[in-house]
């Protein structure tokens, strides 16, 4: 495929890649705010977020297929802040102030952390939401739908824990979400054998949507048939229906820039910057990763379109937004090619808003876990985990690593401690591999040939090998194939043959190493 390909040369995927991720955000967009601010008034927030990340950055960002909205990784923040700062409105104005910063970061070219996030630990947290993801569908799969989404960590705010949460859901579950939930499964396993993309119709028409239709018109016959299996209320789409344009305009809100003169603004500002950048970066290299083309995101662009959107959605009443995974990889596993289907999510949630709500409120959350489940189980299948086993300890325990921890704490605690256990590995090879070392005894001559790259960690390895150097022996060493020795080497090595070698009757052999520069030019 051509990668410049234009943005509407591949309509037949996009669209219905788009329908998909649409029905995936929509409940997201939703519990989402409903986490966030705490207040069922204020769904709508989500809903902003969600159409302003499509329609916007969709369109400013330089990912093709990078789906953006409200994220749960943010929750936590934005309810402590609006706690903090009184004031919803107050909030909207911090959410302003960090979409400026990520602007400013992203003319400054501050999107080149996002290249140094090792592969073991992306992969780790694909696999780690997949898991989650899983966990979190599986009570709205049996209907069990106290949690409208689900608390992203492991311990929750109301006492309970994942597991706990399972044993509810096995306990209190509802036969016509089972019902549900294991035709949609079905249909979805159908949709991806080969022979069903072999006919036209199904080429267009997405596997969710047949899912989404069938939740709705089972539902609808239990009601007729059996109706203690009718999913009405918590188990169904919860979304503000408008009776006027005036009513929908009010579910708007504008931000209260007076509320600048109050310190706090500004640190949730800063952090909400921070954080979402980050999160943002990360699902860039994950999604990149799971590109079938293997595109590369442009990331300073991409932290521009993700200050634009922020100040958007602060201006409109919305949620503040970062690039999701989980639509990401919706969006890639629906057969998504540009980033027409992204902003195709972002035109329905709105278009839907205005003119369906009544009719979305009719799709039973089972339907959509159904499809969660799918995305889940293709990000974390057993596979991967052979594949990164058979790389070696190297990969395989940060991957691990970063899995666990995710999955026991939150998104980015779990990433910072499974990219420590990476930096680790990392260190520990370029520790290793400073050197080829090689020991000719019969002309009594040790050889040691540097590496291409040799930094200031090798200096610890290159000092414990020369110690161990025998009396009365010649040493070479060989810098011809180094690009850059590092100074603190090249003071080691000037300071062993000007001292230790003398003691131990060494000759010192140096080749293509720069030893004017240790001595500091004399």
């Amino acid at each position: 495929m051509n990668k410049k390909q234009p943005l509407f040369g591949s309509l037949s995927s996009d669209l219905p890649a788009g329908l998909v991720v649409y029905l995936v955000a929509l409940p997201l967009c939703l519990g989402i705010a409903l986490a966030s601010t705490g207040r069922p008034d204020l769904l709508f927030s989500g809903i902003i977020a969600g159409f302003v990340g499509g329609l916007v950055i969709g369109f400013l960002s330089g990912s093709a297929l990078g789906v953006s909205g409200p994220a749960a990784g943010l929750v936590v923040i934005v309810l402590g802040a609006i706690k903090t700062l009184g004031t919803f409105e107050a909030f909207l104005a911090a959410v302003v102030l960090a979409g400026v910063l990520q602007l400013i970061a992203g003319f400054l070219k501050a999107g080149v952390i996002g290249y140094y996030f090792p592969s073991s630990v992306i992969k780790g947290m694909l696999a780690a939401i997949g898991i989650t993801l899983i966990l979190k569908e599986i009570p709205h799969a049996l209907g069990f739908d106290k949690d409208f989404m689900g608390d992203e960590a492991l311990m929750q705010d109301d006492g309970h824990n994942t597991f706990s949460e399972l044993y509810y859901a096995f306990i209190y579950n509802s036969p016509g979400a089972i019902i549900i939930t294991a035709i949609s499964l079905a249909i979805l396993i159908l949709f991806d054998k080969p022979f069903m993309k072999k006919i036209a119709l199904f080429k267009f028409l997405p596997g969710a949507l047949f899912v989404v239709v069938l939740g709705i018109i089972m539902n609808y016959l239990f009601s007729i048939g059996k109706p203690e299996y009718v999913l009405s209320g918590e188990h169904l789409v919860q979304l503000p229906v408008a009776n006027s344009a005036k009513e929908f305009i009010s579910f708007f809100t504008f931000p209260d820039f007076s509320s600048l003169n109050n310190p706090q603004i500004y640190v949730t500002a800063v952090t909400l910057a921070i954080v979402a950048s980050i999160e943002t970066l990360l699902c860039v290299e994950a999604t990149d990763k799971l590109d079938p083309y293997k595109r590369r995101t442009p990331t300073n662009t991409e932290l521009k379109a993700q200050g634009v959107g922020n100040i958007l959605s602060g201006l409109i009443g919305g949620l503040p937004v970062t690039q999701v995974i989980v639509r990401s990889s919706a969006n890639i596993n629906s057969g998504g090619r540009t980033k027409l289907s992204a902003i195709t999510h972002g035109f329905i949630l709105l278009v839907s808003a205005i003119s369906i709500p009544g009719l979305l409120n009719k799709i039973p959350l089972a339907s959509l876990a159904a499809i969660l489940l799918m995305v889940g189980y293709k990000l974390s299948n057993v596979g991967l985990y052979k594949t990164m086993y058979k790389l070696g300890w190297e990969q395989f325990i940060p991957f691990i690593v970063t899995i666990v921890s995710i999955l026991c704490t939150d998104l980015l605690k779990g990433i910072g401690i499974g990219m420590c256990f990476g930096v680790f590995y990392v260190l520990r090879k370029n520790y290793r591999n400073s050197y080829h070392y090689k020991e000719d005894k019969a002309a009594n001559t040790i050889y040691i040939k540097l590496s291409e790259e040799v930094t200031f960690l090798n200096k610890a390895s290159i000092r414990k090998t020369l110690d161990t150097v025998p009396e009365n022996s010649k040493l070479v060493i060989d810098g011809s194939n180094s690009e850059n020795i590092d100074y603190d080497v090249l003071e080691s090595i000037q300071d062993f043959k000007k001292h230790t070698a003398g003691l131990k009757n060494i000759v010192v052999e140096t080749i293509n190493i720069n030893e004017v520069q240790a001595s500091g030019g004399h």
